[in-house]
Parts: C-alpha cells; sequence; structure tokens
C-alpha cells in the first residue's frame, strides 16, 4: 500500500488565503476559484453556506477582492452533506487527477487499487463573530490557532481507476472532471479498518499538523516517512538549512508519492484513524 499526500483546496494561490478549522474543529477545505458550474453558494457547512463563509473572511484579507468568487471547482468529492443540494441523484465520491498529475502517479508513482491519498492543505482557525460571521483567529497565544498550518484534511483509498471517458460521462455526469480520461474512485470501506468508509473528511487534530511547530506552514516536522530519501520524486527538493530539523516542501506542487513501507503504512493508519 502507497500513500500519496495531495495538495488541494485554497492557498496562496488558488484563493489566496486558508482553508477554514471551525471553532469546534471541523474542517472546511475551500475548493479552489475557476470556471465551473458549481458555485460556493451551492456548497454549505451545517447552516452557513461557503460563500457567506468568505464573504465574511475577504472583508479582511487584503488581495482578495478582486478573486472571481462565484464559482469553484470541487474535486476531490468527497462530502455528500455539503451540497445544498445533491448534484445527481446518484452521487459517488471521486477524484479526478488533471492529465499532468496522473502521468506522474502512472509513470512515477505506479499508482494501484488499495493505495492511499491523504489529502492535505492550508488551513487557520476560525473564531465566530455573528451567526454567520467568521474571521481569522488571532493572537491568542497559541501556535495551532495563531498560524497557517499544512493540515491533513481528508482521505481516499483507491477502489477504482476509471480509464474510460464515456464511462466517466455516464455515471458521474456532475464531476467537473466527466467526460476527460481518469477518475478515481475510492472503496466502499478501508481494506485495513472494514467499519470505516474508504474516503472522507478528518476533523482537526495536532497529529494531522504537517507543519513544524513555530516555524511557517512549509516547514514540516521531522518524519522518516516522507523524509528526502523517501518520496517518490518528480522533481528536485532540498531541506532548509534555516530549519535543519525541519523538511522544507515550498513551491508549487500537487502529489507526493511515499516509498512503500511499513512505516508509511502506520503513520497513514494514524492519519486516518488517529491511534
Amino acid at each position: 500500500m502507497k500513500v500519496i499526500l495531495s495538495r488541494k483546496g485554497f492557498d496562496s494561490v488558488n484563493g489566496k488565503m486558508p482553508s477554514a478549522i471551525m471553532p469546534n474543529g471541523d474542517v472546511v477545505s475551500f475548493p479552489i476559484p475557476s470556471g465551473d458550474k458549481t458555485t460556493f453558494d451551492d456548497l454549505r457547512y451545517r447552516d452557513v453556506s461557503y460563500k457567506q463563509i468568505l464573504d465574511s473572511l475577504v472583508q479582511k484579507k487584503s488581495g482578495c477582492r478582486d478573486i472571481p468568487w462565484r464559482h469553484c471547482h470541487i474535486d476531490p468529492d468527497l462530502d455528500k452533506t455539503r451540497w445544498k443540494k445533491t448534484p445527481h441523484h446518484n452521487w459517488k465520491p471521486a477524484f479526478g487527477p488533471s492529465w499532468n498529475v496522473w502521468h506522474y502517479l502512472k509513470e512515477t508513482v505506479g499508482i494501484q487499487k488499495n493505495d492511499v491519498f491523504l489529502f492535505f492543505g492550508t488551513f487557520h482557525f476560525l473564531t465566530q463573530k455573528a451567526p454567520r460571521g467568521f474571521e481569522y483567529a488571532a493572537r491568542t497565544g497559541d501556535f495551532f490557532h495563531d498560524s497557517d498550518l499544512h493540515l491533513i484534511w481528508g482521505y481516499l483509498q483507491v477502489g477504482n481507476i476509471i480509464l474510460d471517458p464515456e464511462e466517466i460521462s455516464r455515471d458521474y455526469p456532475w464531476h467537473p472532471h466527466a467526460g476527460e480520461n481518469v477518475l478515481i474512485v475510492p472503496r466502499k470501506t478501508l481494506s485495513f479498518a472494514p467499519s470505516k468508509p474508504g474516503y472522507g473528511l478528518l476533523p482537526f487534530s495536532p497529529t494531522r499538523v504537517l507543519t513544524s511547530e513555530g516555524k511557517s506552514k512549509a516547514f514540516w516536522k521531522s518524519n522518516k516517512v516522507y523524509s528526502l530519501e523517501n518520496i517518490i520524486v518528480a522533481q528536485k527538493r532540498k531541506n532548509s538549512s534555516s530549519c535543519p530539523d525541519c523538511i522544507y516542501y515550498s513551491g508549487y506542487w500537487q502529489e507526493l508519492g511515499l516509498k512503500e513501507s511499513q512505516a508509511s503504512e502506520r503513520w497513514c493508519k494514524r492519519m486516518i484513524l488517529g491511534v
């Protein structure tokens, strides 16, 4: 079982601000702005639309007001409950990698059934200021609440890889990658924990924070499973001399395959199951 770290959601390039850790620890990954049909108003956290949350956050975030906030790219699509109205009577979870990402996954990682994606992104805790108003937490004196964090927020264990565009269009017509050449769909349940679904969202836990305490988000905690010698690389990376105990994963990239090992598998299970 190989593990793939996959960066998804808002960041300094797409959205230009962090996704949300709600005051109760729920994690909301904002899908990136796009020209797709789906809008931020189509999505909700409990009884508050994503648009309402973003409207309140944008007011105090310089450089964000000119972003085309209306439409967004729902991929991976892992949570039926966040849709105000389910986009199709036969909705199913799925992830559609771009062609470049798929080439890396196929040719470099050698992706197979039962491999696991751990989705991470940039997050910040929110504080609630009104029934439907929020702002980013600041000056609490706690690293996890005060900082932008790289955080694991979801997972998908590969059940099937569909390579027929006609099948994708027929069975997943609502998905933004409908009609394209590849769609990854999860197992119904995890192979290593059959009582758990093969995909899902994860609440906040310090264990799932990749960022090293006291550092900016791209300085990750030292961990052999994603250290330089244990990643399946598509391009060169290097550690940072300013934090010799950290692993520095900066720049614009989406997928990072980890070499298959018992340590990687144990770490993945801990991220998902919290044990």
